[in-house]
């Protein structure tokens, strides 16, 4: 009797497409029998590798389809470098709890100072949480919307871009946008708002200098930026290049200091290289 409740155990867990439990099904019943664990206690613990193993798929589904350019975690950030970085403020979004509260977040400041990776990495909190999320850079997103647009498949294309629980818009304002782009990306930010997800938004442009972004509209500006900022945390990142940084490290600039790359506890050692003329 018990070999047959065995089986019909397996095949259910087959059926039901528990395949990862299914494969660990004989040796956690082992261990339940030798340890004489209660029924509660084998059933939750046959099931723990099987929920892991499917939001694992949930993950990499949401990740797959993310486009994110690369994988950068909040630990992956050296905020000894950019001092002007609340660290507590960006822990606290990396919670998620902007999401659910239908928060955007916008990170100002010039080229290299770290605001696309910021953007990623609460990306990446997205997708551990389950949710889907799309990054784009701006110029890229209003291409598509452009080529949508003129194919008849707008409809498509704005449902793709306002069901994400997460849009990220990167560098926007780094080159500027014609009067219909600048109304595809105003239709966006207006139809995020009113379902109250999150947006994520890069930019080198002070919020004045937005007419420039919205083609010299100042007007289609204010509005999008009146929606954007009503539930928002403001980022300004004021500090140096981790690009140009490195390149100093490494001397490549004509007159450049190479650092030592071991400066704690040591005097650092100091090459100036001379220009070639």
């Amino acid at each position: 009797m018990s070999i047959n409740y065995e089986n019909l155990a397996a095949d259910g867990l087959e059926q039901i497409g528990a395949t990862t439990s299914r494969g660990q099904l004989d040796q956690i019943a082992q261990q339940a029998a030798a340890a004489g664990w209660s029924y509660s206690h084998f059933l939750g613990r046959l099931l723990e590798p099987e929920l892991a193993a499917r939001r694992q798929r949930v993950i990499d589904t949401c990740l797959h389809f993310s486009g994110l350019p690369w994988m950068k975690r909040i630990s992956d950030f050296d905020f000894s470098f950019q001092p002007s970085i609340d660290r507590t403020l960006i822990e606290e979004l990396a919670t998620g709890r902007f999401m659910s509260e239908g928060r955007n977040v916008v990170f100002q400041g010039p080229p290299g100072v770290g605001k696309t990776h910021l953007a990623i990495a609460l990306g990446l909190v997205c997708s551990d949480l389950g949710h889907r999320l799309l990054f784009l850079t701006a110029l890229d997103l209003v291409r598509r919307m452009k080529l949508a647009f003129a194919q008849n498949r707008m409809p498509h294309y704005m449902k793709m871009l306002t069901t994400p629980k997460l849009l990220i818009v990167d560098e926007v304002g780094y080159l500027g946008l014609d009067t219909q782009q600048a109304s595809l990306l105003f239709q966006v930010i207006c139809v995020r708002y009113e379902k109250q997800y999150s947006t994520i938004i890069t930019s080198n442009k002070a919020f004045a200098e937005w007419g420039q972004v919205f083609a010299g509209d100042p007007i289609m500006a204010s509005a999008a930026l009146d929606r954007l900022l009503h539930r928002a945390t403001v980022i300004n990142i004021k500090g140096d290049s981790y690009r140009m940084r490195e390149k100093r490290h490494a001397g490549l600039f004509p007159g450049a200091i190479a650092l030592d790359p071991h400066p704690k506890g040591a005097t650092p050692t100091i090459k100036t290289k001379s220009a070639r003329r």
